[in-house]
Order: C-alpha cells, then sequence, then structure tokens
C-alpha cells in the first residue's frame, strides 16, 4: 500500500473527486488500491519527515532525517503526531448530525444537570527512559521509549463521571471483565437516567478532555507499582476543580453547534 509521496497525480485527482462525492476514506483507499492513511493525508495537505526525505532525495538532496527534522524547524513549521480519531461510516455520522439538530437548543443549565462519563485505560511501564504513565486510548499512546522494551505493561482501567450539578468529578477503579456491570449498577444506585448518545463521539463528551488534564497531570509522576497508580491518579483526579467541570460541560452548545456545521463528520473537539 503507498503513502502519500508514491500517490500519482491522477490518484489524488481521483481522491478528492470522490471526496467531494461523499466517499468515506476506506471506499477511496480501496478504489484507488492505497493506504487510508495516504488518502487521509492528502486530504488534510500534511506530510510525514519520510515524505519530505524522500522528495528531497528524487530531486537530489541526500540528507538524514534528523536533517530533515532541523530544516522543517527553521523554516517555522512544527511536527505534531496526528490524534487518533474514529472513523464515521455515513450512517453514524447521520445519526450524529440527528442528534445534535435534536439537542441543539439544550441551554448550559440543562447541560448542567446531565452526568459525563467514560472509561479510561492507563498504563505503567519502565522503558529505556524510567518508569512512565500513558494513557491508553489506542496502540500509538505508548511512548515510543516503551515499545522497544514493553509488551504487556501493568495497567489500571478506570471509570470518571463529572457533572456541574453536583459541583464534582467522581471515579472509581474497574477490572476490565466487570467494568460494564459495575458502571451499570453505579448507575442504578444512583438513580441515573442514561441518555440517548451517537456512537464514535467523543468529541460530544467533554469528559474526555478531562481525562486530557489527568494524563498531563501524570506527566512527570513516577509510580512502582499499581497501587502507586491507583493513589497517583486519585491525587491528580482529586485536583480537578469544579470551575474546569463547568467550563468543559458550558461548551456543549458550542459542540452540537460544530457537528451541525460539520453535517456530522468529527469536530475540532
Amino acid at each position: 500500500m503507498g503513502k502519500t509521496a508514491d500517490l500519482t497525480a491522477i490518484q489524488k485527482a481521483i481522491v478528492d473527486t470522490l471526496k467531494q462525492d461523499g466517499k468515506t476514506q476506506k471506499e477511496i483507499s480501496e478504489r484507488i488500491g492505497c493506504s487510508q492513511s495516504a488518502v487521509s493525508r492528502h486530504l488534510s495537505g500534511k506530510s510525514t519527515l519520510g515524505d519530505l526525505r524522500k522528495q528531497w532525495t528524487e530531486s537530489g538532496v541526500e540528507t538524514s532525517r534528523a536533517t530533515v527534522y532541523r530544516r522543517v524547524q527553521e523554516m517555522g513549521y512544527r511536527c505534531r503526531i496526528p490524534q487518533v480519531k474514529p472513523l464515521l461510516n455515513q450512517k453514524q455520522r447521520q445519526k450524529r448530525l440527528t442528534w445534535a439538530t435534536e439537542n441543539q437548543h439544550w441551554t448550559v443549565a440543562q447541560w448542567s444537570k446531565v452526568l459525563f462519563s467514560d472509561e479510561s485505560k492507563f498504563c505503567m511501564s519502565f522503558g529505556n527512559q524510567g518508569a512512565r504513565v500513558w494513557r491508553k486510548t489506542g496502540e500509538r499512546e505508548m511512548p515510543k521509549c516503551l515499545k522497544s522494551s514493553v509488551k504487556y505493561p501493568q495497567s489500571v482501567m478506570v471509570w470518571g463521571a463529572m457533572s456541574a450539578a453536583v459541583n464534582a468529578a467522581s471515579y472509581q477503579d474497574l477490572a476490565p471483565a466487570h467494568s460494564a456491570k459495575t458502571t451499570g449498577k453505579w448507575f442504578t444506585d444512583h438513580g441515573i437516567t442514561v441518555l440517548n448518545w451517537p456512537a464514535n463521539s467523543p468529541d460530544l463528551n467533554p469528559i474526555e478532555n478531562l481525562w486530557d488534564i489527568v494524563k498531563k497531570k501524570l506527566r512527570d509522576t513516577r509510580p512502582n507499582t499499581l497501587d502507586e497508580l491507583k493513589a497517583t491518579i486519585e491525587a491528580s483526579w482529586a485536583s480537578i476543580t469544579p470551575q474546569q467541570c463547568h467550563r468543559l460541560i458550558a461548551s456543549m452548545p458550542r459542540r452540537i453547534e460544530a457537528v451541525i456545521s460539520a453535517k456530522g463528520f468529527l469536530t475540532k473537539y
């Protein structure tokens, strides 16, 4: 499967045409015989360091990847690892759009009564640079320094919830095999009705941003055992202020408008 740099001018033109026709990246990649990542990079107008190095080599400039990185930095550009987002099919996009349209008139006060929840896995590994804590939302989340020396990192599954109505955020540790049952029981015990929610929509759940806050707080921690990892997560979670929860929940009307403007596609949130 080819990379973006391997796409011919004709392939790129076909990608653009199929995209305008509403085809998904998977459908486009299957149609022209390339990888989805190649289609994604072409549509976003972004290139990897490897792409740039190959282009320079083909033009007669021999250079290393490190040199390419330095030159890109000197020109004022920044290298970023693309955020992993779920792939939405047409049915999922339509459900997101319908849901957003039905709820576009909800006020911040109404959203403040909603308990936003989600599960997240935090892993602890010992690699070339010592102990690290990282949040696992996909295989690409593991730090590069750990990939070569850690295959099965120790981890803990955490379920968290926040609501402006109770001025707090809460969480519980979960065993993966029982996570759905324990979370469901927590809802029942607290008399909480579960709202209908579109699938594959992390941009509509502000608690995802809360997990990122916890992740940043854990960045420089060095727990040595799972108990220490749990205690560190608990301390980081306890430091979250009601104001932070309020600001995130207050963004719900903007998130919904963004989904409507994007016609169901994923948004910047």
